[in-house]
């Protein structure tokens, strides 16, 4: 405890606190809540994960400038109530964003108070949902300056994913190639097409755009009446594909079963989720969006699934080098639940293009 007052302190100085609590359940950074005697506003402090985000100066760099921009469009557009509608960052004393003791990197931002998140996954929440993660991407689509860095090189690149399941196979450091060569001809199947974003960018046909490249439905803060205030863990947030931000909510909310099911029954694309999600998405992002990006929307789904099939496939080859595992095939089981999700993706993916036409 007098370890982190002490950390409080190069952000807050002399202040004095009543209460740190561990807040949240997220899997990278350690947070907390901070509560003071002397003033009704509360903190959040964070240690950073410098071993997934190795370059700490360009993560914190990539937040402000993705803050103080969405700051400046809320307020232009006659927003009030700025301090809940995006994240407010604490400066440390000496008016650095962050703070590093020799050993842990130290972030803080102002509590977002009375708000709330949503686990559970209804057509409801994910309308606003895509609504909410549309208006991130619009209001970012014009952010001036050099372009974002990459937070997690290469976090969406086809080819660089695919490039290390190929090492992973060649090495086959576990002994387990013999046990999934069906799936591994899957991958490789499907593996040209998989590649086309990065074709398309290269020959100048598809922009990169500011993504969130994390955009689950507890990654929106709500008000007490259920209205999205804002979009929060902006880690990830660096330039990528329009569909990858897309296809990442479909793979996570778009599953009528678990990431990892063992029954492969309960595994299918909800096309309800899908629906509700685009017509939200669409109400915002469409005044930005090129044809060519509108038209390859279903695409990220079909995209992002592939990804995870071909890093929990490559996580199991290694040997769960990377994943948490709670029993010895649980990076297989995992493939195998994200493969039927592709194929369910695959099987609705003609209606998918068809209901997007329809729309726009």
């Amino acid at each position: 405890m007098k370890e982190l007052i002490s950390i409080v302190n190069k952000f807050l100085q002399g202040a004095e606190v009543q209460e740190i609590s561990v807040f949240g359940e997220g899997h990278i950074n350690i947070t907390y809540r901070v509560a003071l005697k002397s003033e009704p506003k509360e903190y959040v402090l964070q240690k950073i994960n410098h071993h997934i985000f190795k370059d700490v100066d360009l993560l914190q760099n990539n937040i402000k400038r993705i803050t103080d921009h969405i700051r400046q469009k809320l307020a232009d557009a006659g927003e009030n109530d700025l301090e809940r509608k995006t994240l407010t960052i604490i400066l440390t004393l000496d008016e650095k964003l962050f703070y590093f003791d020799d050993e842990n990197y130290w972030r803080m931002t102002l509590l977002i108070p009375e708000a709330k998140t949503f686990e559970a996954i209804t057509p409801e929440y994910a309308f606003h949902a895509g609504k909410a993660f549309g208006n991130f991407q619009a209001m970012l689509a014009d952010i001036p300056g050099e372009p974002l860095g990459e937070t997690i090189p290469n976090f969406h690149n086809m080819e660089s994913r695919l490039a290390s399941f190929r090492e992973a196979v060649k090495n086959d450091s576990a002994g387990r190639l013999i046990k999934v060569k069906d799936l591994v001809q899957e991958i490789e199947k499907r593996a040209d097409e998989m590649c086309s974003c990065e074709r398309l960018f290269r020959e100048g046909k598809l922009p990169k755009r500011i993504n969130h490249c994390d955009t689950k439905v507890n990654n929106m803060l709500f008000d007490e009446s259920g209205k999205v205030l804002c979009v929060i863990d902006l880690d990830t947030a660096m330039p990528g594909f329009v569909m990858s931000d897309f296809g990442d909510f479909m793979r996570s909310a778009g599953n009528t079963g678990k990431e990892d099911d063992a029954d492969l029954q309960n595994v299918s694309f909800n096309m309800e989720i899908f629906k509700s999600y685009t017509q939200g998405y669409l109400q915002e992002a469409k005044k930005f969006l090129s044809p060519i990006e509108v038209e390859m929307l279903p695409f990220g789904a079909k995209l992002i699934t592939y990804m995870q099939v071909t890093r929990f496939l490559a996580d199991y080859l290694n040997g769960d080098t990377y994943y948490k595992i709670s029993f010895p095939e649980h990076n297989l089981q995992r493939t195998k639940a994200q493969f039927k999700l592709l194929q369910s993706i695959e099987e609705y993916y003609s209606e998918m293009l068809n209901y997007i036409a329809a729309l726009v």
